[in-house]
């Protein structure tokens, strides 16, 4: 295993999410592989973050919030298009 600059490690982690979400440039996205294929750590890291993410969509349950409740909500933060 060869040593490289941890300060890439710490620039990866700035786009890390934007990465996962696919929202990033195709040039940073590159830079982002490159550096994944040479850094175990880093790869680790992105792997375990795409696992985190699929497990929450395949269990987290849509929240049943009371009509009167997302009514009052949406008073509150007033906003205007209330489904009501």
């Amino acid at each position: 295993m060869t040593e490289h600059d941890h300060t890439d490690c710490r620039d990866l982690l700035g786009s890390l999410s934007d990465y996962v979400d696919g929202s990033l440039g195709d040039q940073l996205c590159l830079e982002i592989e490159r550096h994944m294929s040479e850094c175990q750590n880093c790869r680790i890291v992105v792997d375990t973050l795409r696992k985190t993410i699929s497990l929450y969509h395949q269990t987290a349950a849509p929240a049943d919030v009371p009509a009167g409740v997302r009514e009052r909500l949406f008073r509150t933060l007033n906003l205007e298009d209330y489904p009501g």
